[in-house]
């Protein structure tokens, strides 16, 4: 990009102190706007409760969370823009922003019930279908394996088979507690285009063999049942009801299931792994009696056998043909209330940035909820609802709680779970985009990263999202994506490809087609706020955008370009607010 007063401006600052200095560039108050883009697209009232195309799991949030501000002495902050909450739907249902004409779309809708019809057509129209079964593929083969599953050396785990099955899921808008049964009992091979593929195999494929399946016993527990057992497998839990016999009688479940390795013929190198059970012996070598043991800390030396954490247990047989842990599990856990209240913790921290639970994946009674009877009484609709995931967002983006600004008010400041407070939900609380969900947005933004086959956009996309990911190394292997302003990160975002190719002026380029229209400069302003923060350009910004055409001495496409750089480098555009 050539040279303008902006950016050499920014040039001299450091790469952390740009994102800061950008936002105070006159774009970047958040949630400090609430006038529409368009005239047609003036907000409209929120949806009131009582009207026939809001579900009546909405009323429930709603009268659960308002009698929670009650309780507290609290005041929600206003209701936000309409054309914000769009672009907060998008991200949270699609992974990206809308693009201006899907912004468009909504706003000249004048339907009372616009907002319901928005979510609808995300969910349920054939156009959307490919990008919600990609984003939420996305999502669940980075909660199941991690971003980094199936790309490590010798990895046992298949990603791209992860990630099938789960599309194929999404797509399908296959009942959770199908899913989740699968992923808990699959077997078969890891790899597609093998002999018996499943990809649902993947998520246990490098958990059960490594150290007796105390990964899988950690995994499926937490990520399916909110229980940490994992905390017990050494010692009794120092702050809660779960003993160690606990851990080891989950983890005998486990004990009948191998991987096993499947070799390139003649080499040592391993093709995939096909996920098997087989009968177990047991330590004693009694597999009508298949035992396990284990030790306390003083030494003693204990047996366990399979039972489930609410302590109904299973026939102690290590005979598959007599009886299958894994199946057995599965269907014990189809029957727990667990299930359902892990699944809607998970979704609703998804979608309003907080469980009712820190951490979302700790039901346990040490770790009591923000708003445990709605937790509860969710979890018992959305298993009434046949465990129907769409079901369960739409309830979520219709509630109140969702659809207020991120304002923090006077009568609210109180509600801030960053400083170790319950969540309230009296506001939105903004978060920084997943790093998946910013480049999504980009390229949607722009109409950039085009070029190619798919396979190799693809590899753009995987080499570009390298630098979000930090794997923190725990025992789980948790990982998360944050923009923290390090050198590599801004050197992308601020001149990297796909930043260069979004803000490229070259003939048949986005920002050259805008450019060139006839409409006045200030038009042109408006579309690329429009097109990147949903909403207007405020007074002051247009300023700016003058004394930029200034100093370009009248180039109005080098303003833009100028313009639109700073826009996708602002804070506004990388949150979700």
């Amino acid at each position: 990009m050539s040279s303008s007063p902006l950016k050499t401006m920014l040039r001299i600052c450091s790469p952390r102190f740009i994102v800061t200095m950008v936002a105070g560039f006159a774009l970047m108050v958040l949630g400090a706007v609430t006038s529409p883009i368009v005239s047609a697209a003036t907000s409209g009232s929120p949806q009131k409760g009582g009207s026939p195309s809001v579900p009546p799991q909405v009323e429930k949030i709603n009268t659960s969370i308002a009698a929670t501000w009650k309780d507290y002495s609290l005041k929600p902050s206003p209701m936000e823009d309409d054309l914000k909450w769009c672009r907060r739907v998008f991200l949270n249902i699609l992974g990206r922003i809308p693009s201006f004409e899907e912004i468009q779309e909504f706003a000249k809708d004048k339907s009372p019930n616009r907002k319901q019809l928005l979510v609808d057509r995300l969910l349920n129209d054939d156009r959307y279908t490919e990008e919600y079964a990609a984003n939420w593929s996305t999502i669940w083969a980075n909660v199941l394996i991690g971003r980094n599953g199936g790309m490590e050396d010798r990895s046992l785990t298949n990603r791209e088979g992860m990630l099938k099955y789960l599309r194929d899921c999404f797509a399908r808008n296959r009942p959770y507690n199908d899913m989740v049964y699968e992923l808990v009992t699959a077997t078969g091979s890891s790899k597609p285009g093998t002999e018996n593929f499943n990809g649902a195999t993947n998520f246990l494929a490098m958990k059960v063999n490594e150290e007796e399946g105390v990964q899988a016993t950690s995994a499926v527990s937490r990520t399916f049942l909110g229980l940490q057992v994992q905390c017990t497998q050494c010692h009794n839990h120092p702050f809660n009801e779960w003993k160690q016999q606990k851990f080891w009688e989950f983890n005998a479940f486990f004990r009948q299931t191998k991987s096993l390795r499947r070799f390139i013929s003649g080499t040592r190198d391993v093709a995939h792994i096909e996920l098997v059970d087989e009968d177990f012996s047991g330590e004693s070598r009694r597999p009508d009696k298949a035992d396990l043991f284990y030790q306390m800390r003083n030494g003693v030396t204990k047996v366990a056998y399979p039972v489930f954490v609410d302590g109904t247990a299973i026939d102690k047989s290590g005979y598959v043909q007599q009886i299958n842990r894994r199946q057995e599990l599965g269907k014990l856990m189809m029957q727990s209330p667990y299930m359902d209240k892990m699944i809607v913790n998970r979704m609703w921290a998804h979608f309003m940035t907080y469980g009712f639970t820190r951490p979302i994946d700790d039901l346990g009674p040490h770790n009591p909820s923000s708003n445990p009877e709605l937790l509860e009484e969710l979890g018992k609709e959305f298993r009434n609802s046949s465990y129907d995931l769409k079901q369960l967002m739409t309830w979520i983006v219709l509630s109140d709680p969702y659809q207020r600004s991120s304002r923090i008010t006077a009568d609210n400041v109180t509600d801030d779970p960053t400083v170790g407070e319950p969540p309230r939900f009296t506001h939105f609380y903004a978060k920084q985009m997943r790093a998946e969900e910013l480049y999504q947005s980009l390229v949607v933004a722009t109409q950039a990263d085009r070029k190619g086959s798919l396979e190799e956009q693809e590899q753009r996309r995987s080499n570009w999202l390298r630098q979000f990911v930090v794997a923190f190394g725990t025992d789980e292997g948790d990982e998360t994506s944050t923009f923290n302003g390090s050198i590599p990160q801004s050197l992308m975002m601020f001149n990297g490809d796909l930043m260069k190719e979004a803000t490229s002026l070259e003939a048949g380029s986005w920002l050259q087609r805008i450019s060139t229209t006839a409409a006045p400069a200030a038009e042109k302003v408006q579309y690329l706020f429009a097109a990147g923060l949903a909403r207007k350009a405020k007074p002051e910004e247009l300023n700016t955008a003058k004394s930029l055409l200034d100093a370009r001495k009248n180039d109005t496409a080098a303003m833009l370009q100028d313009l639109w750089w700073a826009i996708l480098n602002s804070n506004e555009f990388i949150i979700n607010h």
